[in-house]
């Protein structure tokens, strides 16, 4: 595997791709059709740097990151007059690239220039806003509030989450700082659903609303821990007047796991000290306050925003906020630095508004602030900081002048309450905006074990039918399989166990004629089972890596539900019952999946065929027409023969209603309608509907469900999907 970076030129626009080359470039071309709009048979793509026409025998992994999409079109002929065309246009571009960057060259000197002017020449006002985080910052580094914080984290559970969260990325076996790194992403999620923002506190007395009071005198039990600030609120409904202390000590923090935004990050970034990330707060002087930490993985500083849930999406504040930023200052126990361009794509509007002194002042006191941080370091540990500092700089600056990701849109604020994100000119263009991209990567598809599980259930239903087992009872030795998933699901995940009694004549028990179809799904799961000594009870455990049996134990609970669920509506088991929908043989699997957009991080592309109900692939801007191509492994040759959909988790307005399913053989040059469905309802929520393929016989590689309209339009811009399962022919 390689990993790219393409800048990729085309008319007046240039985009950015995160590209695999072991994809080929078929599957290169297709990424480039979803935000070009250009077909991959009429695309012409040219290196810059020598003008070489890429091609199918061309070493993706060695070629210039720049390259130039000419749209062709046509016969040859034309093809040929309409290349050069198309290079003296991109020429022409790249001069306008060219004065464009010089005139936002001139903008910043003049406001440089106009700075000089405005801004106070005393640098007191900004170190004194800065001076007491300074000293704030070194509680992280209190072993006492290090190891309370450390108390009250789940850490198996997100070491469990961030391992599965790789694996479904392909990646089964990460380095240390890969696992750092999506530890660290867990520890985000996971704060952000166990924090409470405040905006009035409820009643400490009846539980109702209450209204603010003005501020109070702090008790002295409230100084101990910081809350130098008190605010009052008088409920609603009774008497009582709720305080609402400011807390500035992370310790207490920890405890009553409330706030604002400055709460939120004051304890978040303890938390990151607290599993050794190199930590710091970040402060806003537009009033707000979020975190930043080290990624080795990375090599670089990541933007996390705890209210948010958001991170390493640096725009957010100016792009989705809409903020007039002037100053952003990281703190740390190492040192302070003005990180602003990293938030920043306006930075000559940004300098009319840093009139608090002059960058020349501002530099000083960083400086000296940062100088007596750093003045019992050893001489090696300097050397290092210094070193990442100047990294930074130079990753700044280069940033701050490169060109916006316009794929990704950015929501407004979320936290707080509505009236007051308005207030504050943060609430954004739309209510219901979300982090997404309307430009996706090829995404691989880690689902080879979905289809094993899926495949494990035929055995045992052949089973319960050879045996003539009634309904009820089929249903019971189903819930006993689940209730030793969940309790193996509720184990620590890396020494999973549980225990399955074996009685062929209890109805609380597993029939011993079940077990050889069992082993099937506990193969699929990654498990193996031993008898125990007295031959009435079965161990089951882990084999191989406990990742695996973690990524897949959703899989299968969510399907023995669905399984129940399809039994219970059954008056008897005969072979007809062999053919629920679940029990399809040949899914598709282990295949590349690209898409109009996506939502990010939960609403990806690859959640349409990871099996579990409560993931969903969720396309921002779907309602009205979408897309989702899956191409094969290895480029295979497949014949579908059916194919089934799953309503999403909520929302029953975003459910696909008319789709038309594609197939390609030729790199998607042409396609071949498969199938195509008009005014489909899903009438419940994780609903899974089969259908038979209308025009079968098509052999291709490349299939595309192209969703051209949502269950109500007028009341949603979405499309949002729980699952895609595709079913070939035998082979």
């Amino acid at each position: 595997m390689v990993a790219r970076k393409f800048v990729i030129r085309h008319e007046d626009s240039s985009y950015g791709i995160d590209y695999d080359t072991e994809n080929g470039l078929e599957v290169l071309q297709i990424q480039i059709f979803s935000i070009t709009s250009v077909p991959p048979d009429e695309q012409k793509i040219v290196a810059e740097d020598d003008d070489r026409v890429v091609s199918d025998e061309t070493d993706l992994a060695s070629i210039s990151g720049k390259l130039r999409l000419l749209s062709t079109g046509g016969i040859s002929e034309e093809k040929s007059e309409g290349t050069s065309g198309k290079s003296e246009k991109s020429d022409a571009e790249m001069l306008q690239s060219d004065e464009e960057f010089a005139r936002m060259l001139q903008a910043e000197e003049e406001a440089m220039m106009f700075q000089q002017y405005v801004a106070a020449q005393d640098s007191g006002e900004f170190e004194r806003r800065i001076r007491p985080y300074v000293s704030q910052v070194l509680m992280y580094e209190d072993p006492v509030r290090q190891e309370a914080a450390r108390k009250t984290i789940p850490k198996d559970e997100l070491e469990e989450k961030a391992l599965v969260s790789l694996a479904k990325e392909g990646n089964f076996e990460p380095s240390k700082d890969e696992k750092d790194y999506a530890f660290l992403l867990q520890l985000l999620f996971w704060f952000k659903r166990s924090f409470r923002w405040v905006n009035e506190p409820s009643c400490d007395y009846c539980g109702n609303k209450t209204i603010g009071q003005g501020m109070g005198n702090p008790l002295t039990s409230e100084l101990a821990y910081g809350a130098n600030r008190v605010e009052l609120y008088r409920c609603t409904s009774c008497p009582t007047i709720t305080r609402f202390p400011r807390y500035n000590d992370p310790l207490k923090l920890v405890e009553t796991k409330r706030g604002r935004c400055g709460e939120w990050a004051n304890c978040f970034t303890l938390y990151c000290r607290s599993f050794g990330y190199d930590s710091r707060l970040i402060m806003d002087f537009t009033d707000h306050v979020w975190t930043e930490c080290f990624s080795h993985s990375l090599g670089r500083w990541i933007h996390l925003d705890p209210c948010e849930g958001v991170y390493d999406k640096p725009m957010l504040y100016e792009k989705g906020w809409g903020k007039k930023l002037n100053y952003v200052t990281a703190i740390s126990k190492d040192g302070v630095c003005d990180v602003t361009k990293r938030y920043t794509k306006k930075w000559n509007e940004v300098l009319s508004r840093r009139t608090l002194t002059t960058e020349s002042s501002l530099q000083a006191v960083l400086r000296t602030l940062t100088t007596e941080r750093r003045s019992r370091c050893m001489s090696e540990v300097l050397s290092a900081l210094k070193l990442r500092d100047s990294n930074e700089q130079e990753e700044l600056e280069r940033n701050l002048h490169s060109p916006d990701d316009n794929s990704v849109s950015l929501p407004g604020r979320q936290s707080g309450d509505k009236e007051w994100r308005i207030l504050r000119s943060e609430f954004g263009s739309d209510e219901n905006s979300s982090v997404s991209s309307s430009s996706c990567p090829v995404r691989t598809c880690v689902d080879n074990h979905v289809t094993n599980i899926y495949d494990s259930f035929l055995p045992i239903l052949t089973q319960f039918v050879e045996d003539d087992l009634p309904v009820a009872r089929a249903i019971e030795v189903l819930n006993m399989i689940k209730k030793v998933l969940v309790d193996l699901k509720n184990a620590s995940f890396k020494t999973r166990k549980a225990r399955l009694s074996l009685d062929s004549d209890s109805s609380s028990s597993i029939p011993e004629q079940f077990l050889p179809a069992l082993e099937g799904l506990l193969l699929a799961l990654s498990l193996k089972s031993e008898k125990d000594a007295d031959d009435k009870s079965l161990t089951i455990s882990l084999v191989g890596e406990p990742t695996k049996t973690a990524l897949a134990l959703p899989v299968a609970l969510d399907a023995l539900k669905e399984l129940v669920t399809d039994l219970s509506k059954c008056q008897n088991l005969n072979k007809d019952s062999l053919s629920f929908p679940i029990l399809k043989q040949n899914r598709v699997c282990s295949g590349s999946v690209l898409a109009s957009g996506e939502e990010l991080p939960s609403g990806i592309a690859t959640a349409a065929f990871d099996g579990i109900q409560e993931s969903k692939w969720e396309e921002p801007n779907g309602a009205k027409g979408c897309w989702i191509v899956y191409k094969t492994l290895y480029n295979q040759m497949q014949q579908l023969i059916a194919y089934e959909l799953m309503s999403a988790n909520d929302a029953p307005e975003r459910d696909p209603k008319d789709w038309v399913l594609e197939g390609s053989s030729d790199s998607g040059s042409t396609w071949h309608v498969l199938d195509k469905q008009t005014c489909q309802v899903f009438e419940e929520r994780f609903q899974r509907k089969s259908y038979k393929i209308t025009s079968p016989g098509f052999q291709a590689n490349l299939f595309r469900f192209r969703f051209l309209c949502v269950r109500d339009v007028n009341s949603t811009s979405r499309l949002q999907l729980g699952s895609i399962d595709l079913y070939r022919s035998q082979q």
